[in-house]
This record gives C-alpha cells, sequence and structure tokens, in this order.
C-alpha cells in the first residue's frame, strides 16, 4: 500500500492528528525556549547574547533545510521522510535537556532542527495527499491548529513548565509525546512505496547554494542586532548572501533537476498565498516578544500567571481553527481568510491603544480576537497554497509553506525588536537595549510603534487577498466562457 491509496476517512483524521502532534512540537521549540533564555542564561554561565543562539540555530539551520527535505519527500515518500523526522527530533529533544554546557547545547538543537525540518516540510504534503478535496480545509485546519498552538503556545507554556520545573524540561516534554506520536504512525501510516535508487537525483549545486544564502543572510540579521545592521560583518554577510541567491536563481533555471522548479512560482493564487503567509507570521510573532514585557515587566505580573495569559491566544486558535476549517470547506476560502484578516486587524489595534491601566478583561479580548483572526486566515490559506500546487510538488510546496511560516518568525522577531528598542531609545534619549525599568510610558511608546507596523503589514496582506479574489473571480469568468 502506497501513501497515495484511498484511505478510510476515520483513519485519515488519526493520521493527521498524529502528523499534527509533531508539527506543534517543532513550531513550538521555535518559540518556547525564549522565555527561558535569562535562566538558560544564569545556569550556564553565558552571556545573554551567546544565549541566543540557543534559537537562532534553531530556526536558522530548518530553513536552510527544508525545500531539500520537501523535494526528498517527493521522491522517496513524504510520510518515510517524515517518520524518520519524528526519530530523529526525538532523541535530539532528549540529549537537549541535558546540561553539559552550550556547545553541546547548540549540537542538540541543530538535531532537533534536523528532524523538524524533515517533519515540517512534509506534514502539508501528507495531509493534502491523503485527505480527499471534500475533506482537505478541515484537513488542513486540524493539522494547522497543531502548527498555530505550537507557534503560539511557546511563552505561555514555557512560563509554566519554568516555574516548576528547570529548563531541561522544556526540551524533555517532547520525548513522551513523540513516543507516543511515533507508535501511533507506526500503527497507523500507510507504508510507502519502495525506493527506486537509480531514480533518485539531487541538485548538489542547489541545495548547498540555498542552504548557504539562508543560513549566511539570518546570521547577518542576528549579528545585526547585536553589533548594528550598517557594521561590516552584516553587511558583508548580507552582500555574499544576495551573491549567493543570485547563483541559486541562475543555477536553478538551468539545472535538469532542480531542488526548486521554480515554475511553481507561475501560479499568481500560489505565490500570493505563499507571501501572505509570510506577512500574516511576521506580525505573528510582534506578540511573542512584546507580551511578555507587557505582563511581566509593564504589569508586574510573575510569569506563571503571565503564562496563563498568553494561554488565551492558542487555546482561541485551538476552537476556532475547526469551525474556520468547515467552513472554509463549503464557502470561498478567499473571503474567509479575508475575514480572519480583519479579525486579527482589530486585535493589534487594540494593542495599539493598550497601556498599562488597559483591564485585563480588555487585553483578554484582544488575545482571545487575535487566536480568532489567525485561525480564520490560516486554515484555508494553507488550503490555498497546496491546492494551486501541481500534485507532483506537494512536498516542495508544503517546505515552501512552511519556509514562508519560519521566515516570518525570523523576521518578525528581528523587526519587532529593533522597532521596539529604536523607538524606546528614540523617546527615552539614550540607547537601551533591554526594558526600561520606571520607565512603563517609555515602553508603551515603544510597543504603539511596533504595532503600528504590525497594522500596516497586516494591511499589506488584506489588500493583496483582494486581489487574489479578484484573479480567482477572472480565472473562473474566463473557464466560463
Amino acid at each position: 500500500m502506497s501513501e497515495e491509496t484511498q484511505i478510510p476517512s476515520k483513519k485519515v483524521w488519526i493520521i493527521i492528528a498524529a502528523v499534527g502532534m509533531f508539527a506543534f512540537m517543532s513550531t513550538l521549540d521555535s518559540s518556547i525556549v525564549n522565555i527561558a533564555l535569562p535562566i538558560m542564561s544564569k545556569q550556564l554561565s553565558i552571556p545573554m547574547n551567546q544565549a541566543t543562539w540557543v534559537v537562532s540555530i534553531y530556526l536558522i539551520i530548518i530553513s536552510g533545510l527544508l525545500t531539500f527535505f520537501g523535494r526528498l519527500g517527493d521522491q522517496i515518500g513524504k510520510i518515510r521522510v517524515f517518520r524518520f523526522g519524528t526519530y530523529i527530533f526525538t532523541v535530539g529533544s532528549l540529549i537537549a535537556g541535558i546540561n553539559l554546557g552550550l556547545w553541546f547545547l547548540l549540537f542538540a538543537r541543530t538535531i532537533q532542527a534536523i528532524g523538524a525540518a524533515m517533519t515540517m516540510s512534509n506534514s502539508f504534503g501528507i495531509v493534502t495527499t491523503i485527505a480527499p478535496p471534500s475533506q482537505r480545509a478541515r484537513g488542513m485546519a486540524l493539522n494547522s491548529s497543531f502548527v498555530s498552538l505550537g507557534t503560539i503556545a511557546g511563552p505561555g507554556l514555557g512560563g509554566i513548565i519554568l516555574q516548576h520545573f528547570s529548563w531541561s524540561y522544556i526540551f524533555w516534554i517532547n520525548v513522551p509525546v513523540g513516543i507516543i506520536a511515533i507508535i501511533i504512525g507506526r500503527l497507523v501510516f500507510p507504508k510507502s512505496s519502495e525506493i527506486d535508487h537509480d531514480a533518485l537525483k539531487f541538485d548538489y549545486v542547489g541545495i548547498s547554494t540555498l542552504f548557504l544564502f539562508i543560513t549566511t543572510f539570518f546570521l547577518a540579521i542576528n549579528i545585526g542586532q547585536e553589533q548594528g545592521f550598517l557594521s561590516s560583518i552584516p553587511v558583508t554577510l548580507t552582500v555574499f548572501a544576495l551573491i549567493v541567491f543570485v547563483i541559486f536563481i541562475v543555477h536553478e533555471l538551468h539545472a535538469e533537476m532542480p531542488l526548486l522548479d521554480l515554475t511553481i512560482f507561475k501560479s499568481k493564487l500560489f505565490t500570493i498565498s505563499l507571501v501572505a503567509a509570510f506577512l500574516v507570521f511576521t506580525s505573528n510573532f510582534f506578540i511573542n516578544v512584546i507580551s511578555p514585557f507587557y505582563f511581566e515587566n509593564l504589569k508586574g505580573i510573575n510569569a506563571g500567571t503571565a503564562g496563563l495569559f498568553l494561554m488565551v491566544w492558542p487555546i482561541s486558535m485551538l476552537i476556532a481553527t475547526p469551525i474556520s476549517g468547515y467552513i472554509a470547506d463549503y464557502f470561498d476560502q478567499e473571503y474567509i481568510t479575508l475575514c480572519g484578516l480583519t479579525i486579527l486587524g482589530l486585535s493589534y489595534f487594540g494593542w495599539w491603544i493598550a497601556d498599562a491601566q488597559t483591564s485585563s478583561l480588555f487585553i483578554v479580548l484582544l488575545l482571545v480576537c487575535g487566536g480568532v483572526g489567525m485561525a480564520f486566515f490560516q486554515t484555508p490559506n494553507n488550503a490555498l497554497i497546496m491546492s494551486n500546487a501541481p500534485v507532483s510538488k506537494l512536498g516542495v510546496a508544503g517546505s515552501l509553506n512552511a519556509l514562508a511560516r519560519n521566515l516570518g518568525m525570523i523576521t518578525g522577531t528581528s523587526l519587532v525588536t529593533t522597532v521596539l528598542y529604536a523607538a524606546m531609545s528614540k523617546k527615552i534619549g539614550h540607547n537601551i537595549t533591554s526594558y526600561p525599568s520606571g520607565h512603563g510610558h517609555i515602553f508603551v511608546y515603544g510597543m504603539h510603534v511596533a504595532f503600528s507596523l504590525a497594522i500596516v503589514l497586516v494591511a499589506i496582506t488584506w489588500l493583496i487577498t483582494i486581489y487574489r479574489v479578484i484573479l480567482k473571480i477572472k480565472h473562473n469568468h474566463m473557464a466560463t466562457n
């Protein structure tokens, strides 16, 4: 039995849930470590700027490998690559919790990232392959709910864990969940077809240049945050990354078996949906960075209670995602995304006017709106990305979807940090790179400037989604004539 064999409906949902459990863990580990960085910095006896590499190395390695593993999944089977990724990620999580110093932790995070890249790049392709078209949006909704929960729940869940346990449990929590998911996977995943080794072809130049471009570019961003973006090292790395990117594009256009078949971008609906995903995830991480400061520093709430507040967003997503998936299976998905973007924009506008005196009830309502808006955007948008990709390139399409999400995470974190501290520095009259203790109004000013940018990003996404609606109307009109 192959991945493409017709699967009973009940089994489809069990498979999607098993895939979703790893989607949750791999995306959770992109954000959960942030809240533990001060504690890890102290216990590992390292400065804070070195501790941040625990987060950066994970995101950089994943981003660099996503497209390769997506292409590999198209060749040898998406489930086969996904399954090996689950083993690697679980082992990486086990050793990451062993405190043997920073270098060992970075090694463990690299192992985690390799496994996460294997699962992330193929999860959407698996769902698209096994779910019938009439249930595809709901299948995407279930998988997206796990992805979104992992993305948003990090700071909240991390705060609760750290209140009762050491930082090691941030990684060890993945181990029992991973084992359960592996067992379920072995019981329900369809068997992959035999590998035709003669048919395997790898675009080694494409693999190496894309990996080099992504890793170099994000190294430039991370170092730029520490030294300034116009410093010599970030500028040099950025120029080098752009040169490598040009080499990658030129090579892919002429390669016989390219790593990334650029013809996939000929579909305007696919490309627009991918850009929309990137912009929304970029704005999404404004909440991840700012909200812990807002609750713990401005409001003076302890980490555990702040964690409970931060769980409101993912819980709202968990409730709203299956509803949005059901609606998206029966109505035009473009209009559902517009609805989600509108709700998300209203949530950001609320944060734009919030301050230290804003009631907790109002903040909870903003978090609920944000979770609901994200659910009503992401579920149909994921379905649009995968539905507008060629069947033979579902692995690559899924990896590009995951890459857009990861690029959004990294870009959003860098962008909001830069804007927040630049605005606060301008307001206070000197350079600051941490929360301005005793000057809450300075933080509020910086927060408002940052959320102004988040509103602009959502507005741009709203406009290109309108353009996507117009494109679809024209396409349907041409089809009927």
